[in-house]
């Protein structure tokens, strides 16, 4: 699944091609990609202004003029396609949508994304986002209290990362990475940590994030593309994930799988020993 860093390139992507032109129409193709979506967007959407993008964690979306906003969530498989009409032909073709000379097509493989018409809170995050907690990049962002509430968890700290009510945006691909960096065992208990070990791992997290971001995100297959097509080459620079049985580029020893949540992990048992 596309975790922060590939969602806020294609976040950005949208705000090149798309701020500032008006919906002409929308055809959905295959009702999946609009399950949670209590209006018909091909009567809604039309007509309305993209005025800006926001992004929390791995949710993005168009804010519109009419005061709400078009909230997309890529999950397995999902593309944001923007080019010429008729320049995306394709079997996982789910919602086409014309902005004057440019269209904007969604792909998915697998029908787990969708697209859904959402009010805008006071702060400017959809309203049904509640449960989403902020991400490493937002102003609101507290990493003190963050470091506080990562600590009062009894699960293993891979799976307090993944818990996108703590700390929203990181998936296992970054949540190993930046375990490495910060050189913590993935299966130490979150609350056994220290509160300087805690903000050491934030400030890793966001440091693998940024490092990602500039690389256009990490692509293991044609699934994540940004929105003309290419894929994020960080793979190339990838520590932890999924490196069990090669040696660490910090000390050496062979790197090790374990499971921890019910998800894949690969750490250094060398110096990853905190």
């Amino acid at each position: 699944m596309p975790e922060l860093p590939e969602v806020e390139v294609v976040r950005r992507g949208l705000e090149a091609h798309l701020r500032g032109r008006t919906f002409d129409a929308v055809e959905v193709y295959h009702p999946r990609a609009v399950r949670d979506c209590a209006v018909d967007l091909a009567r809604v959407l039309p007509g309305q202004t993209v005025t800006a993008t926001g992004r929390r964690g791995k949710f993005m979306w168009l804010v519109l003029d009419g005061g709400s906003a078009l909230l997309i969530h890529l999950r397995m498989s999902g593309q944001m396609l923007v080019g010429k009409p008729g320049g995306v032909v394709s079997p996982h073709l789910r919602i086409r949508a014309r902005l004057g000379d440019v269209e904007l097509c969604f792909v998915d493989q697998r029908t787990f994304g969708s697209w859904q018409y959402v009010a805008l809170g006071e702060d400017g995050v959809p309203t049904t986002m509640g449960h989403i907690a902020p991400d490493p990049f937002e102003a609101s962002f507290d990493d003190v209290s963050r470091a506080r509430l990562i600590r009062t968890k009894r699960s293993a700290i891979k799976s307090v990362l993944l818990d996108q009510g703590v700390i929203s945006g990181i998936g296992s691909i970054y949540a190993d990475e930046a375990l490495w960096a910060a050189q913590i065992k993935p299966t130490r208990r979150a609350r056994s940590l220290r509160q300087r070990d805690a903000l050491r791992l934030i400030e890793q997290s966001r440091a693998v994030m940024a490092s990602a971001l500039e690389q256009g995100g990490t692509s293991f297959d044609s699934l994540y593309v940004n929105v003309n097509g290419a894929s994020g080459y960080f793979s190339r620079s990838l520590n932890a994930y999924g490196r069990a049985g090669r040696p660490c580029r910090r000390c050496g020893e062979a790197l090790v799988r374990v499971v921890v949540g019910g998800r894949s992990s690969s750490y250094c048992p060398g110096c990853q020993t905190l």
